[in-house]
């Protein structure tokens, strides 16, 4: 099974693929971020993602797509932007035919370091050990949709047991 990680943002959004199979380590097959000008408009961001994002996935064809879930915080200009990405983001992923799973930054961190407040440089760590991998390249974005794509792994494998 082919995963894409994505965790959101208007400015950057994170991708990673990881394939998972039965009896084996999760693998990474791909992953990077998507950016877009800082100096365009919002609508013309959200369609350069949603541009960036449809290529993505017709590149490598995810089985699913795992996405953070939004969550607010002391600034609702960024979750509102972060909203914005989500709503492209989804929109592809029914445009494609990928289902879709959402978590957590708590589930993402919980599954990945058994800690729900662990810190990003922890659980980038902890993406490197699982996908047995020595570097991350690009911003924390990258190692986040990792992580999520990790997380959705660990949860089809613990459904896997009941």
């Amino acid at each position: 099974m082919i995963i894409l990680g994505i965790d959101p943002g208007t400015g950057r959004t994170g991708f990673g693929y990881v394939e998972t199979r039965p009896g084996s380590n999760p693998a990474m097959l791909s992953c990077g971020c998507i950016t877009t000008p800082k100096d365009a408009s919002r609508a013309r961001r959200l369609e350069l993602l949603f541009l960036a994002l449809d290529e993505k996935l017709s590149e490598l064809r995810p089985d699913v797509m795992a996405i953070e879930q939004l969550f607010f915080n002391k600034n609702i200009t960024t979750a509102m932007n972060v909203g914005e990405a989500r709503g492209v983001i989804l929109l592809s992923a029914a445009l494609n035919a990928v289902p879709v799973a959402e978590y957590t930054p708590l589930q993402v961190k919980e599954a990945l370091s058994g800690y729900g407040r662990a810190s990003k440089s922890e659980v980038r760590e902890m993406v490197k050990v699982y996908l047995n991998i020595d570097k991350i390249k690009g911003p924390d974005d990258v190692a986040d949709a990792l992580a999520i794509a990790l997380c959705h792994s660990f949860a089809l494998q613990l459904q896997d047991c009941l």
